[in-house]
Formats: structure tokens, C-alpha cells, sequence
């Protein structure tokens, strides 16, 4: 029997391998095409349905020089066809000749559809010190 915890925090791993990569084709391989997936970035407002959700990933990836994110998980829970990670994400990032390093505490929601997990939702928050 596939081990689904396993399987979801594989599709976990894929979202953060394309954000530490810039690589658009990769995130949108883990998104769901959906008009209902959310995303919210740590002190924005949330966006709704993939076409907004890559519009940011792009200016992410375009305004970044270097990003490094280490994860810390929580909790991973598998119900039926949905799944949910939580976990703090320590990211370096160089941007505008800028290092940045900060926190932050995400929920990642994935949802199984044709013996597939797909993101539907990303939302980070961040942790102050």
C-alpha cells in the first residue's frame, strides 16, 4: 500500500525544490490549475486561482537573485483526498544586492485529484523574534 504521508511530503518537497530553483514550470507542476487555490505570502494579501498565484511566483523569481529554504515539519495529516503540511520555513534570500534571512510559519494544503497531489493552497506567515 502506497504510504501517503510519504507521497504528499514528496509533492511538499517538489513546491520548495521549484521555489529554491526559480523555477516556473516546475511550481506550476505543483499547483493545481484551479480557479479556488489560494496563496498567501507572509505580509500580503491572498490570491485566488493560479493565474494571479503564478504572476507572483514570476515576480518572486525575477526580483531574487539566491533563495535557500530549510524545512522544519510539524504536522502532516492525510483525510481522503485532502492533506495538509505545517512547517517553519527558514529562507535566505539575496535580492537587490540584499541578504534576508527570516521565518516563517506556512500551512500547505494539497489535494489529491486523479491519483495525484496538487497544492491548492500556500500561506505563509511571519515569525517575528
Amino acid at each position: 500500500m502506497i504510504n501517503e504521508r510519504e507521497t504528499v511530503l514528496a509533492a511538499n518537497d517538489a513546491f520548495y525544490r521549484a521555489f529554491e530553483k526559480k523555477n516556473l514550470e516546475a511550481m506550476e507542476a505543483v499547483w493545481s490549475q484551479g480557479i479556488g487555490s489560494l496563496c498567501i505570502h507572509p505580509g500580503r494579501d491572498a490570491l485566488k486561482g493560479w493565474t494571479s498565484i503564478r504572476d507572483t511566483w514570476e515576480q518572486i523569481f525575477k526580483h531574487t537573485h539566491y533563495i535557500e529554504v530549510d524545512i522544519d515539519i510539524i504536522s502532516v495529516e492525510v483525510s481522503g483526498d485532502l492533506a495538509y503540511v505545517v512547517l517553519i520555513e527558514n529562507i535566505l534570500q539575496i535580492s537587490s544586492g540584499r541578504r534576508i534571512e527570516a521565518q516563517s510559519m506556512a500551512t500547505n494544503v494539497f489535494e489529491r485529484m486523479a491519483d495525484r497531489w496538487y497544492m491548492v493552497h500556500h500561506h505563509g506567515s511571519p515569525l517575528v523574534k
